[in-house]
């Protein structure tokens, strides 16, 4: 027996729920790429880039997904050679350092967390030991989808800046950007990368890149660039050059739905939203947690993410029959953990395209399946979320 008829709810933290309107805009012909209505479409999105990184830098995009925009960053303003501070805190950030190596770059890592948020503080030891300014880039995500943590960039940006240290800030904001605060040009961030598939609420495929004058003059000095990923070359005056060849004209067209859909609730208010989902969920698991099996992998509340919450299942406890029975029975699908938390627990997301029915629906399987698997929770995690909900979203 089970109650899964019905519309499937997606809670992974990547790719996100589609709104149905963003859907419906990829549903109608191939246009013109070099007349028309699609020059305009392209500097409409490259321009609203820049709203949401609030910068006022260049950006690109890029037919990628965000492993794309990571290569297209690193090397558009960096040379074979070049050191590279990779700060640790989960999965991603040491996924971009590793990409840099793969061209050719020397990959240091500052060893972190993956329960804790970076420390702007051993950033700045580090850069100090530094005299020499070998170190020409820093590495940072600003929230980590495996560990679920968020890393203050603005604190970083500005311990970067205390030392003097000319690196390149470097950001990877795929799982933040319409999610929670960015602000590329007052934080002092020199390269931001993105995606389309979370906070963006689009289909996979689409990165971005953003630029700072400062990264726009190293750029012409850097010796990784390429043909595809070449910054310079996406600036030419043809319009098909923004995209090295053939726009993707329809996940374009759904970018421009999904950033219309955001810029009509405001991105202070999507902010907000995000904020008040995690709130509920941080309520809901607090609950489950008191017996102690369960625990949220980070375990200081501000550094925990408003986009994801990575839930870990004490040793003798898999994770595996609670996801298999929100799937099978519920049609609720919860995300794995990766990377050094695999096979650890769950991860709950509720970035993009949520709402409050969508996450307490989520939660509510999440303890339906605690019970009738009988892994030891404390009861009335989904009413503490509603009532976190009930205090915070007032008539």
């Amino acid at each position: 027996m089970s109650v899964r008829t019905g519309r499937e709810f997606l809670s992974i933290p990547g790719p996100t729920n589609i709104p149905d309107s963003v859907l419906s805009a990829m549903h109608q012909p191939a246009i013109d790429i070099y007349e028309k209505d699609f020059p305009p479409l392209t500097d409409s999105l490259l321009t609203d880039l820049k709203r949401l990184f609030k910068t006022a830098g260049k950006t690109f995009i890029y037919i990628a997904n965000g492993h794309g925009a990571w290569e297209a960053a690193l090397s558009n303003v960096l040379s074979r050679g070049d050191k590279v501070l990779v700060l640790e805190s989960g999965q991603f950030a040491n996924g971009w350092g590793a990409t840099g190596g793969t061209l050719g770059l020397d990959v240091e890592i500052l060893p972190g967390s993956w329960r804790e948020a970076v420390k702007p503080d051993a950033v700045a030891e580090r850069l100090k030991q530094d005299t020499r300014h070998e170190i020409k880039a820093i590495l940072m995500v600003q929230v980590d989808t495996a560990s679920s943590v968020v890393n203050d960039v603005e604190a970083v940006g500005k311990a970067i800046r205390s030392t003097g240290h000319p690196a390149l800030f470097m950001v990877d904001t795929i799982a933040s950007l319409g999610t929670m605060e960015f602000s590329m040009d007052d934080w002092g961030v020199d390269v931001a990368v993105a995606a389309a598939q979370k906070g963006l609420m689009s289909p996979p495929g689409l990165s971005f890149n953003a630029a700072s004058p400062r990264a726009m003059e190293l750029h012409q000095k850097a010796n990784l660039r390429t043909a595809y990923w070449d910054w310079t070359a996406r600036m030419g005056k043809v319009h098909y050059q923004k995209y090295a060849g053939t726009p993707p004209e329809h996940l374009l067209f759904a970018l421009r739905q999904s950033m219309n859909l955001l810029f009509e609730e405001t991105l202070e208010a999507a902010i907000h939203r995000h904020s008040l989902l995690a709130g509920a969920t941080a309520a809901a698991v607090s609950k489950w947690s008191e017996p102690g099996v369960l625990q949220f992998n980070i375990t200081n509340a501000e550094e925990r993410a408003s986009a994801v919450t990575t839930v870990l299942f004490e040793k003798g406890y898999s994770p595996d029959p609670l996801r298999e029975y929100c799937d099978k029975k519920c049609g609720v699908v919860v995300g794995i953990t990766i990377g050094a938390l695999e096979g650890q627990g769950i991860r709950i997301a509720h970035m993009g395209y949520a709402n409050a029915p969508m996450v307490l629906g989520t939660l509510s399987v999440i303890e339906m399946g605690l019970k009738a698997l009988n892994i030891p929770h404390g009861a009335g995690g989904t009413q503490a979320a509603i009532e976190y909900l009930a205090s915070n979203v007032l008539p």
